[in-house]
């Protein structure tokens, strides 16, 4: 079995997953064939181009998305509708303007009628844990892009969900709110260790935040490599600084650059 292919014990499996979509001017082949598996509590980002598929790969995972062949199998069951034992955060925070932020982040109280005073202490300890203590009772307008950021992964974390879906969740910010989300994000996974699958098109954000990252095609999207990331946790300074961490952003550069996605 090779470094691109699933085994049975994978938490996450894509099995020979294709996406098709139909066009005025014909059928465009956006994601696939791809077959890969990612292992319980592993970090695994999803790294390419854009338009390659990595969004559409994540929304199918989500049952957000029909896949047009292939399957995608969480915990051993076939994804045919929306899962809903996970977090997600998207691009766009997509706080609910009309709440304060810890409305925001109790939201699963009222979709998923689990008590309010279950999760307020989960709440306030992410909102604590992010830098947000004290904004509580702002709404999102009151607050800075990264913030809102935040509170959309508390609000993702909020009920403890075994897997968690990020789609491009950096993309919007400045960098070095990027990095303090990297290392904010970084250290409440390993509080819990959940299973995540992470769409970038950041070299160097993948291989610090990674177990493996997923090197993909132009679209189609397909798996160009695997990569796996064998550099200490937490990923601080020094680690980011290291000739190791160095040497695996170099290596998907040239596989990029071998592929004609990169050009001189």
């Amino acid at each position: 079995m090779d470094a691109t292919s699933a085994v049975p014990s994978d938490a996450i499996v894509f099995d020979d997953l294709r996406k098709t979509y139909e066009a005025l001017e014909g059928s465009i082949e956006a994601l696939g064939p791809l077959s890969f598996g990612i292992r319980k509590g592993e970090f695994v980002s999803v790294l390419g181009p854009s338009g390659c598929g990595k969004s559409t790969l994540m929304l199918v995972a989500a049952g957000l998305d029909d896949a047009t062949s292939g399957a995608v199998i969480i915990d051993g069951r076939p994804i045919k509708r929306a899962f809903t034992d996970l977090g997600i955060v998207f691009q766009d925070h997509a706080l609910l303007e009309w709440r304060t932020i810890l409305q925001n982040v109790m939201l699963h109280s009222d979709l998923r009628k689990i008590p309010a005073k279950e999760l307020l202490p989960r709440a306030m300890d992410l909102l604590k844990k992010v830098g947000l203590e004290g904004f509580e009772n702002r709404y999102p307008f009151e607050l800075s892009g990264g913030m809102r950021q935040r509170a959309a992964i508390c609000r993702a974390l909020v009920h403890a969900p075994p897997f968690l879906f990020f789609d491009e969740p950096f993309g919007a910010l400045d960098a070095l709110t990027r990095e303090q989300m990297r290392v904010d994000l970084e250290k409440l996974w390993l509080d819990r260790r959940q299973t995540v699958l992470f769409i970038t098109h950041g070299i160097a954000e993948a291989v610090a935040l990674s177990d493996r990252v997923v090197v993909m095609t132009s679209r189609p999207g397909r798996v160009e490599r695997i990569i796996d990331i064998d550099l200490p946790r937490p990923r601080s300074s020094a680690v980011l600084a290291s000739p190791e961490f160095v040497g695996y952003c170099a290596t998907i550069k040239d596989i990029f650059s071998a592929t004609g996605i990169l050009k001189d």
